[in-house]
């Protein structure tokens, strides 16, 4: 009992604090019990403790949240581009579904984007998609070529008849005597529609001598076709058409022995043999 007594008076034992203000003589004293500076010190102790944990907690907030706007839009770039390949994926479906090279071609559509252990290493899985992507890319710009090639080089009849004079050496049917024969000719009803067999630019239309009425369309890719003897022209020079537009009626004008068309395929700047081009179509015959 007297023990405690004894502690419990030191503890409320005067301590003086003085304190010496550099612009005064006069000092300050200040009486506190030793119980009061031992509290003021704990609690200066605890309070420094709280507001450096305070401070720790929000660097560490802000820090987080950093990341996670970083993963978050890691994320949504990874869907978009998840969100292209399937469209690809699906696009390329469609087009694979034809049965032909042909169907392929005119469908393919020109329209055409963390290294920790055990977590996903965002950098090699955004390389590998890009990766991806990219030979998607240079898949669909392969077949867009193609499908350019394609809708560029001639293919079909330009007219319903049958071939009556073929591509090659031939005697001249109106002066006799051997000639060089440059195009086909078909024998067609006047007044039947000419049709561009590639897709194309007009690059002339109207009268050309003993050609008659002639239409002359630009394919690019080296390709330009010549249809001659027509009785008239329905487009002009500038015109873009596409495989199957009419450009022309047949008729049988310049120097022709009767109604047919008069039909050239170059490539390069060279004729070449047009029935390497015309596929058998309905309602169609062909002369061998």
């Amino acid at each position: 009992m007297y023990k405690l007594k004894r502690f419990l008076k030191k503890l409320f034992t005067p301590v003086t604090i003085m304190l010496i203000p550099h612009d005064s003589k006069r000092t300050l004293n200040l009486k506190l019990p030793s119980i009061g500076v031992v509290a003021s010190v704990m609690l200066w102790l605890v309070g420094s403790v709280y507001v450096i944990t305070i401070a720790i907690n929000t660097i560490e907030y802000y820090h987080m949240k950093k990341k996670l706007s970083f993963y978050t839009a890691q994320f949504y770039e990874l869907k978009s581009t998840i969100s292209t390949l399937k469209k690809a994926e699906t696009e390329f479906e469609r087009i694979l579904s034809f049965k032909n090279k042909d169907e392929i071609l005119e469908n393919v559509d020109a329209k055409v984007n963390t290294h920790d252990a055990g977590s996903i290493d965002m950098n090699v899985l955004k390389d590998q998609i890009r990766k991806t992507t990219d030979t998607v890319g240079a898949i669909s710009e392969f077949l867009k070529e193609q499908k350019d090639i394609y809708m560029a080089t001639p293919k079909g009849w330009p007219v319903e008849g049958k071939i009556t004079s073929d591509y090659g050496q031939r005697e001249n049917p109106r002066y006799g005597g051997a000639e060089f024969h440059s195009g086909t000719d078909i024998s067609t009803t006047p007044g039947t529609p000419v049709k561009a067999t590639a897709e194309g630019v007009v690059s002339f239309s109207g009268w050309s001598g003993g050609n008659g009425n002639l239409v002359v369309v630009e394919h690019g890719f080296g390709y330009s076709t010549f249809y001659a003897h027509n009785s008239s022209t329905l487009v002009k020079v500038g015109k873009r058409v596409k495989r199957g537009d009419v450009i022309a009626y047949s008729g049988s004008t310049g120097n022709s022995t009767g109604p047919h068309l008069h039909y050239e395929v170059w490539s390069n700047g060279k004729a070449v043999n047009p029935r390497n081009f015309i596929v058998e179509a309905k309602n169609v015959s062909q002369e061998k």
